[in-house]
């Protein structure tokens, strides 16, 4: 018998290949930001290798307390808003999506088109109403305009992601429940929620690392320093108006920073890509 000898799939290692590269250029500047936070000021911008000389450990030290507050409060600031954050949205957005999925009420199918489209409605165009509307309430310089509405269901992509979802459950569950006396309320919360496992654990991973990352709200809503959150504090390392810069105290705790992300993200990657999955192919 003749065997046939295989070629080198020189295609797929190309494409392999060139699929690395992009990779190590896309994660370069996260690579250097956190060698960097090892090196001496005057060795961070002298050499754009990736190895320090030396490992000084000082940076952490010193960044740890170099502002008016210590750097403890801010994380605890920004664990606070990102679970009330990611409490509200779970709370809110899925008894919407239970509304839109499972009851009947006049102009659904209107109200969804609406929600739908506050997706392309960008943020800066309500910013200027909300900041007035909040302002009149007297919640400037608390985190209320931050956590509050989240409770409201403001967030139209975990609404869709949940609303897709639910659909995939079969009514027949509901109208077996509703025969055993079940309402609505007691539906969604016997029925509808331990199904939805998946969908919501990935909506919790995704409004805690946007909530944690999140720059611009505590930016005009937070103005006491004793308030600010972790993006806020690493804005305090830069001097705008040209003085002298903590760059190594800044790439520090820019590192101390992006471990909860790392362990949230790590610990869930397989519920985030099931719930994504399953949100966007049930129907």
């Amino acid at each position: 018998m003749k065997t046939t000898r295989k070629s080198f799939p020189w295609g797929q290692f190309t494409r392999h290949a060139l699929l690395i590269l992009a990779s190590l250029l896309m994660i370069y500047p996260l690579l250097w930001m956190m060698s960097s936070a090892f090196k001496l000021d005057s060795q961070i911008f002298s050499s754009m290798g990736l190895l320090p000389t030396e490992f000084n450990l000082d940076n952490f030290i010193d960044g740890w307390s170099a502002l008016r507050v210590d750097f403890a409060v801010f994380y605890i600031n920004s664990f606070v808003i990102a679970f009330l954050s990611v409490l509200g949205n779970l709370m809110a957005c899925s008894l919407t999506a239970y509304a839109f999925t499972r009851l009947e009420f006049r102009f659904k199918k209107f109200w969804f088109a609406l929600m739908l489209g506050t997706l392309m409605l960008p943020y800066h165009v309500t910013l200027v109403p909300q900041y007035i509307l909040f302002s009149q309430l007297g919640w400037v310089n608390t985190i209320l305009p931050l956590v509050v509405p989240k409770f409201l269901a403001v967030d139209a992509f975990f609404i869709f992601l949940m609303v897709q979802f639910f659909r995939g459950i079969p009514r027949e569950i509901d109208e077996a429940a509703t025969l055993d006396g079940c309402g609505p309320w007691r539906i969604y919360w016997r029925i509808m929620l331990p199904l939805s496992t998946p969908i919501l654990a990935t909506a919790a991973i995704f409004s805690f690392i946007w909530s944690y990352d999140d720059f611009l709200g505590p930016l005009i809503y937070l103005n006491d320093m004793q308030g600010w959150t972790v993006p806020l504090a690493l804005r305090a390392f830069v001097d705008a108006s040209g003085g002298e810069s903590l760059y190594g105290e800044l790439f520090a705790m820019s590192t101390l920073s992006l471990v909860p992300v790392f362990i949230v993200f790590l610990a869930f990657q397989n519920l985030i890509i099931r719930g994504v999955a399953l949100g966007a192919l049930k129907r």
